[in-house]
């Protein structure tokens, strides 16, 4: 076993993760690692969407936004800890600003105002975006600045245990994914940053990026308290490249077509709204609205249950074509709804044919496709309702610290986010909690482990080695395994949630813990990472699935989850919302007794001190305790 030592470690190489970092060194924490199992993956490198939205603070215009202004739309999203929300809107600009000067290019005018545009649940023009790699380019950005400063990487390293004593953290066990021998890594260290993304692995039907699968067990198993893992968002996306097809894909006006069996090509979504003109209208607000939202299921949402009822229900395949007018527009663009209209109109795109309007709009939004083998000037682009976020994750408090002394989860591994939130609120909520994490360790934090680490950590590694021992087999099935326990999710506890079936679902769920060792046999020492994963996922599906059934019975559908009895769901109302629901976060928390949930009050927005002279002596009081 290898062994390493650190006053800071940051789990994940993303622009969370590295933002974290920079902001370490910065700070004067110097010695510090980053490990990651693989630098390349990770959703903020792999992900985007048409022009993917960075949310912050308005920056431009004659709005007059303040830092509180945005603290309530954060926190009005329900679910949402206001002294977080707080937190994120006060750090926004200042969080912005280092990006834009490390060279992430958002767009200004000729005064140099970074001017914005609305998204969704968002009163302000907040949202900006440079493009369909907003967060690729943030990354490499941060990534470069990291390396500049020669912050150690520990690639190909995968987290496997967060070690603690006395609730404390003292460091983390990896696996050696550079060795054939697939040996482990000991890392003593008091303080650990979690910016391993969301838990993309559970669901079958995903956006997220293949490479992308989440660490989130690594802080469940560790006794960290999780906050609203019921609160996902659902949309459209394409399969045969993931990919979010939102904003302009919806705004140009689309076919969309249905492709049974024989062949037969239908525009279905004509039989169930009222007109071509309706269709068009909730398609083009589908590029605002793009998460699926209960409230809107007879509106844009329709659209997602529509697709939903094609491809699940009926087993056929849905397309986007962009080659072709849609019924309602052959004779033009006269009877458009006034919103589609003027957007089109103001854009300059009132021309023949989605793909042209495309290519007027946003042509980096075709390039990107063809970058992956899709040539959408050609042929249709399938999709399907995919998860796409995961808004709860583990409960932090202002500065992102979890109710273990030492560690620390930020970006979508950190529940920050609630019921609703405003498009691109991930990308300023991960920037700011790398921040905040940073600033805490280097003025709060203890730097040193006197806990008999050796010891630990050798005992860490003979029960993970028990477990190694157990499921060794002839005949490898992680894969196969894993794709079983991803169709259950995706089936059972996606954004249709009937409440006896997500039971029964999760009795199964239990099951599979508990055979877990027989169920997963690997063959060679390379496999290992992914035995890891599989334990990682199906613990996370255990306890998101609790978590929903605990929502689904308490407050009905919100978000994006519709919850109905039993029965054809296109014909079913939603179980209705109680909104006093939203003055709660949803908790689970590992326990003797197993995963325990429960209903928590969130935390107000707090009062702050604004008068300057009371804020100045503070600050210089902080500095005077940090040099010493």
């Amino acid at each position: 076993m290898k062994f390493y030592e650190y006053e800071a470690v940051v789990i994940g190489s993303g622009c969370a993760g590295y933002n974290c970092a920079d902001w370490l060194y910065d700070f004067g924490v110097k010695n510090i690692a980053v490990v990651t199992e693989g630098r390349n993956k990770g959703t903020s490198r792999n992900t985007g969407s048409d022009k993917q939205t960075y949310y912050k603070l308005s920056l431009a215009g004659n709005e007059g936004d303040s830092v509180y202004n945005m603290a309530q739309t954060l926190f009005s999203g329900g679910g949402v800890d206001g002294d977080i929300a707080l937190a994120e809107a006060a750090n926004s600009a200042r969080c912005f600003m280092k990006l834009a000067n490390l060279g992430v290019d958002f767009p200004t005018n000729e005064y140099g105002e970074f001017v914005g545009y609305k998204t969704d649940h968002d009163p302000y023009s907040r949202a900006t975006s440079i493009g369909p790699y907003t967060s690729k380019k943030m990354t490499e950005v941060l990534e470069r600045s990291v390396i500049q400063k020669e912050i150690k990487i520990l690639d190909n390293c995968q987290a496997v245990k967060l070690l603690t004593e006395k609730g404390q953290i003292v460091g983390v066990l990896c696996l050696d994914l550079s060795s054939e021998e697939a040996g482990y890594i000991a890392i003593k260290t008091p303080c650990v940053v979690m910016a391993t993304g969301g838990p993309a692995a559970v669901y079958l039907n995903s956006v997220y990026p293949e490479s992308q699968t989440g660490n989130s067990s690594l802080a469940l198993d560790a006794g960290a308290e999780f906050a609203n893992l019921c609160e996902w968002q659902y949309g459209l996306a394409s399969v045969d490249f993931r990919w979010n097809v939102s904003g302009t894909y919806q705004q140009v006006l689309p076919r969309y077509i249905s492709i049974d069996e024989q062949g037969v090509e239908r525009e279905f979504l004509n039989e169930y709204f009222s007109s071509p003109e309706e269709v068009l209208k909730n398609v083009f607000l589908k590029g605002y609205e793009w998460p699926f939202d209960v409230r809107k299921i007879y509106g844009s949402s329709f659209v997602d249950l529509l697709v939903y009822e094609e491809t699940v229900v009926k087993g056929r395949k849905v397309y986007m074509d962009f080659t072709r007018e849609p019924k309602g527009l052959q004779n033009g663009f006269e009877k458009l709804d006034k919103t589609a209209y003027d957007y089109l109109k103001n854009s300059d795109a009132l021309i023949p044919l989605p793909i042209a309007r495309l290519k007027k709009m946003n042509a980096g939004a075709i390039e990107l496709y063809r970058e992956h083998g899709i040539d959408l000037e050609r042929e249709p682009l399938r999709i399907a309702v995919c998860a796409q976020h995961c808004n709860g994750g583990v409960r932090v408090d202002k500065d992102w610290q979890t109710n273990i002394k030492g560690l620390y989860v930020i970006g979508e591994a950190a529940g920050t986010f609630g019921v609703f939130r405003p498009g691109g609120a991930a990308l300023n909520s991960c920037q700011v909690g790398g921040f905040r994490a940073a600033r805490h360790i280097s003025y709060f934090a203890e730097r040193k482990v006197t806990a008999d680490f050796s010891h630990i950590a050798e005992q860490a590694a003979e029960e993970l080695d028990k477990l190694v021992t157990k499921t060794k087999g002839t005949q490898p099935t992680l894969l196969s395994t894993r794709e079983t326990y991803q169709k259950e999710m995706s089936a059972s506890f996606a954004f249709l949630r009937n409440p006896q079936e997500m039971k029964e679902a999760k009795k199964r769920i239990s099951q599979r813990i508990d055979s877990f060792c027989n169920d997963n046999r690997w063959t060679e020492k390379k496999e290992l990472s992914a035995l890891f994963k599989n334990l990682d996922l199906l613990k996370m599906q255990e306890a998101i699935a609790l978590s929903m059934i605990e929502a689904a019975e308490n407050f009905g559908s919100r978000g994006s989850c519709f919850v109905f009895d039993r029965g054809d769901f296109l014909e079913r109302k939603p179980k209705a919302e109680n909104e006093e629901g939203r003055k709660y976060i949803v908790t689970a928390k590992k326990t003797e007794k197993g995963i325990q949930t429960g209903r928590t009050p969130v935390r107000p927005v707090p009062e702050r001190e604004l008068w300057f002279e009371k804020v100045w002596n503070s600050c210089k009081e902080l500095e005077r305790r940090k040099q010493k």
